[in-house]
């Protein structure tokens, strides 16, 4: 019914950038937040950054000042632009989204999340 489909990921060298997307798709009606995890080999998924209904927005510490999340309502597509990148953000980085299906008029909320995208930083 709904399918999260993620890109942007790769192989880049310390203090470079990437840019990763994730489009959303289906049977939607209304999505409340999206934000974007990882996780590193060995590691437990973590949160990186979300933004939800009203342009709140959440960043972990560890990439304050140099990951920015931002959002397309209209295409339901979230991004985040990935600055000055080191190699202990090496992960797979996944999107998430809660959101509501159509039918359910924001009754019922639900978590989806993309396939995963390999983010490699080299030093």
């Amino acid at each position: 019914q709904v399918q999260l489909v993620e890109s942007g990921g790769g192989l880049v060298q310390a203090g470079g950038s990437l840019r990763l997307s994730c489009a959303a798709s289906g049977s939607i009606f209304s999505i409340r937040k999206m934000g974007w995890f990882r996780q590193a080999p060995g590691k437990q998924r973590e949160v990186v950054a979300t933004t939800a209904t009203g342009g709140i927005t959440y960043y972990a510490d560890s990439v304050k000042g140099r990951f920015t999340i931002s959002r397309d309502n209209a295409k339901n597509t979230v991004y985040l632009q990935m600055n000055n990148l080191k190699p202990e953000d090496t992960a797979v980085y996944y999107c998430n989204a809660n959101l509501a299906l159509s039918g359910s008029y924001g009754s019922r909320w639900y978590d989806y999340w993309g396939q995963g995208t390999q983010v490699t930083v080299s030093s």
